[in-house]
């Protein structure tokens, strides 16, 4: 139940971070990307805040034996830059820029009921999906060919 618990204290303070930033605003994102017009940068400054933020609790938290809820730390090892990290990366550029939402923001904009979420919430449920049956399609093909 500690789990839990402490998922959705985090999600909560994750959601209201995300609000209090604006960044559940699809014209604020779209005001940062648009650098050639009416520049917004203040969400620079949220995502530089974050980095901030995370750096410092990283190297404290790190330095612990366990998380304090038990387990292990689950720090990724992968550092190489793919093809498919690149197209994702893209992908979710091009989807960030065009509708002003990543998946977070929209998330709790639908929870909070803002129409545009309504709208990007199923297109991106939608891309999920395809993309799982393309990866899945993928690993069944590479296998024949092995």
């Amino acid at each position: 139940m500690k789990y839990q618990v402490s998922a959705f204290l985090a999600g909560v303070l994750f959601a209201a971070g995300l609000v209090v930033a604006g960044m559940t605003q699809p014209a604020k994102v779209i005001g940062f990307l648009d650098v050639t017009g009416a520049w917004d940068p203040s969400l620079a400054l949220v995502m530089g805040g974050a980095l901030v933020v995370y750096a410092i609790a990283f190297r404290l938290i790190t330095k612990r034996s366990a998380p304090l809820l038990g387990g292990r730390f689950q720090i990724p090892s992968r550092t190489d830059i793919t093809p498919r990290l690149l197209i994702g990366a893209s992908l979710f550029g091009i989807g960030w820029s065009i509708a002003g939402f990543c998946p977070g923001p929209a998330i709790v904009g639908f929870g909070s009921g803002m129409n545009e979420a309504f709208v990007f919430m199923p297109g991106m449920i939608a891309g999920m999906v395809l993309f799982r049956w393309w990866d899945a399609w993928m690993a069944r093909r590479a296998e024949v060919h092995t």
